[in-house]
């Protein structure tokens, strides 16, 4: 190679490299831009999340998303346990779900749990750090039996464990909601789960504007709103966009966000890889909901701990507040103390 020609090259590299440098700068600039809009009071386009989400700045979007989850909701995280207070034999056909009675999943199937057992776990679950105890239950509408008795436990569990306890029980009408928020119930979970464009892909035994309706029959009830989704069912990025604007609309207090773990006897199993979702898919995906969403509890939940392993806190300082400990419905989780000693590790408080 002539000195020519090894100038001329160095020269190109130069240049290629002054071009990625600028272009970054230039996301930046953008990020921060939008970042300082909503730090205003302003909303977001959809075209504007595209960009952002479309960004390979990562780290400017994540410490942005941080910034605004700090402005609006301070250095808490919320930190929440389930039970599964009956499980199985749902007759709704969502094909993620190891609980629809539609599929052969060989999990464990039993009916409603006993008040002795919803006060133990409750307990459990403020022992061990929760602020808050869900119980949720695979139907499509709790039988008026089950509703009463789930009723008398909520009220047991207020008095003797003074725990905040939250409710998914599925389609409500507005007297149930009513008698819940009576009862002290604080939030109600009921997810529109995916986009609306996708949601027939997911879902045929009731619709989404089913569980639209739900979402705001509990609103009106005068309870708070906990409606998310799942992420990695096959939908595409600008799809998860979708479904952010969607739960915007709704106004929700707090907003799950689960990445599907494929479940052994479900559609999805077939359909979804496991590793579809990269750890910077997902982190991007909660930034930018961030954006969207500056107020709610923005809560990494179901997944987090199969696909983001210890790299979870870093979801903690990019938009998301809010974690499930302790196990989920049908799979396991972290233990309360390890979660507790990860959010403490990162500055952040309980």
């Amino acid at each position: 190679m002539s000195k020519s020609s090894g100038e001329n090259l160095s020269d190109k590299n130069t240049t290629q490299a002054t071009e990625i440098s600028t272009d970054k700068n230039q996301h930046s600039d953008f990020i921060e831009k939008i970042m300082n809009k909503v730090l205003e009071g302003g909303k977001i386009s959809f075209e504007e999340a595209q960009s952002l989400l479309l960004s390979n700045d990562i780290i400017t979007l994540a410490k942005c998303a941080n910034n605004i989850t700090r402005r609006f909701c301070g250095d808490v995280v919320d930190i929440e346990s389930l039970v599964n207070a009956k499980s199985g034999r749902c007759p709704e056909d969502c094909s993620f779900c190891a609980q629809s009675s539609f599929y052969d999943t060989g999990i464990s199937k039993y009916t409603l749990l006993s008040s002795e057992k919803l006060l133990e776990q409750a307990r459990n679950a403020k022992e061990g750090g929760s602020t808050s105890f869900c119980l949720v239950c695979a139907y499509r509408s709790p039988p008026e039996r089950d509703f009463e008795h789930l009723c008398r436990s909520i009220g047991e569990i207020k008095n003797q464990v003074g725990i905040e306890v939250n409710v998914s029980l599925g389609f409500m009408t507005p007297e149930r909601a009513k008698r819940l928020k009576s009862l002290g119930v604080k939030r109600y979970n009921h997810n529109l789960e995916t986009a609306k464009s996708h949601f027939s892909k997911i879902c045929n035994t009731h619709s989404y504007e089913d569980r639209v309706n739900t979402a705001k029959i509990v609103k009106d009830a005068g309870l708070e709103l906990c409606s998310g989704g799942i992420i990695g069912m096959g939908e595409t990025p600008l799809q998860r966009l979708e479904l952010a604007f969607s739960l915007a609309e709704l106004e929700p207090d707090e907003v799950p966000v689960n990445i599907l773990i494929p479940r052994e006897g479900t559609p999805l199993m077939d359909n979804c890889n496991k590793n579809q979702l990269t750890n910077e898919d997902i982190i991007k995906t909660i930034a930018v909901w961030r954006f969207i969403m500056p107020k709610t509890i923005l809560k990494i939940a179901g997944g987090r701990e199969v696909y983001l392993g210890d790299s979870g806190k870093y979801v903690l300082q990019a938009g998301a507040n809010g974690i499930i400990s302790g196990g989920y419905l049908t799979t396991g989780g972290n233990k309360h103390n390890k979660d507790i000693e990860m959010i403490k590790e990162i500055g952040l408080k309980i």
